[in-house]
């Protein structure tokens, strides 16, 4: 194998692909990358087990082959390199690496012990979506995620498939996400509803993945799902098991309803944040009559500050306080595109929700925090 490639190209590469490498694994050829030359482009690849990836870059390929490299090492010396073009060859169970003022030769593993990623076979049906609308929704419901040891369920975004929508469900149990898809947004020949738990993991790092393609095929069977664009290939299992049953806790109505500036409301957070303590804990005050609401936070060591945030105000009761975590608060806040945002807070014990003021596509659901 031997092939001359652009630097910048492949540290790229290197970097997308290096996020599925397994750095715990026993195995050592699963802390490597699989490169194969062939025709005029590259083959990046590596696995978890759990996901894989396989990355194109384009390249002048002198011989074609293929060899694994260790993905920590490869990477370091990709990232350090100054020079533009980069020479890559294998000689026996070593990976060469030249430029015009450096060489490198790191002990690789042959490509015969690397395992098979796992491939969709007999693709009868298939889901399109544009790219930057699928790394949207992606990146609007992992903000409402974190992993958990104790519900496995909750590692994964519900990805629901419906013959006029598609609907994007993250949760941490403290915080849930909704981003729907309409019929306009995609295109399939799909004439089934069917829904899968797409591992966190896997969703963040598919959103990382994606820059500037077009259209991204989706395919799936019975325990894998598989993402497709001109640049790469995504498999990776989906998980088992029930996604909580989140509709019975979408809050109705509201005590409070607040539209306000989403930019200044961010502003406000940042620095209200400043004097929560450790439970980064704010106090949101509403009272009706009023043209602004205060946020509070108040530190044993540090002090205390308040921010009045001019907003419109419907109030049902004499007057609201309830608490918030402001980090998961603000993390809402910016997965909303509009100028403006809708807050409908109800009793201390009962959810809050953010979104825009005309509903839409999205919504993010806040749990406050409890006292006592």
């Amino acid at each position: 194998m031997n092939f001359v490639i652009l630097r910048d190209k492949l540290k790229e590469g290197l970097d997308i692909v290096s996020h599925f490498v397994n750095d715990g694994n026993n195995l050592p050829v699963l802390k490597n990358i699989l490169v194969r030359a062939d025709e005029n482009k590259i083959t990046l690849s590596a696995t978890n087990l759990e996901s894989g990836i396989s990355f194109y870059i384009p390249c002048k390929v002198i011989q074609q082959g293929s060899f694994t490299a260790p993905a920590n090492i490869l990477s370091q010396v990709i990232n350090n390199i100054q020079q533009d073009k980069i020479n890559v060859e294998q000689k026996n169970s070593f990976f060469e690496i030249k430029t015009e003022n450096y060489q490198a030769s790191i002990q690789g593993i042959s490509s015969e012990d690397f395992p098979i990623i796992p491939r969709i076979k007999n693709i009868t049906t298939s889901l399109e979506i544009e790219g930057k609308i699928l790394k949207e929704a992606l990146d609007q419901t992992t903000t409402a995620t974190q992993f958990s040891d104790l519900r496995p369920e909750l590692n994964s975004i519900l990805f629901s498939y419906g013959l006029n929508n598609i609907t994007f469900v993250g949760t941490d149990s403290f915080r849930l996400a909704e981003k729907k898809l309409q019929e306009s947004q995609f295109s399939s020949n799909e004439k089934k509803e069917w829904s899968v738990l797409l591992p966190l993991k896997t969703a963040q790092e598919l959103s990382k993945t994606i820059k500037n393609e077009g259209k991204i095929k989706i395919n799936k069977d019975e325990n894998q799902i598989l993402f497709k664009s001109e640049n790469f290939e995504i498999i990776s299992r989906t998980i088992e098991g029930a996604f909580p049953d989140y509709q019975a806790i979408m809050p109705k109505q509201f005590y409070a309803e607040i539209t306000a500036s989403r930019e200044e409301f961010i502003n406000a957070l940042k620095l209200i944040g400043i004097m929560a303590d450790f439970g980064n804990e704010i106090t949101v005050r509403i009272s009706p009559g009023k043209k602004a609401i205060e946020l509070f936070s108040k530190s044993k060591n540090q002090g205390d500050n308040t921010y009045v945030l001019s907003a419109k105000i419907d109030c049902k009761k004499d007057a609201i306080e309830t608490s918030f975590n402001w980090r998961f608060l603000l993390e809402g806040l910016k997965s909303i595109s509009a100028e403006e945002i809708f807050f409908g807070i109800n009793e201390e014990n009962k959810p809050a929700i953010l979104r825009a003021p005309q509903k839409g596509s999205y919504f993010y659901i806040l749990m406050p925090i409890l006292k006592g």
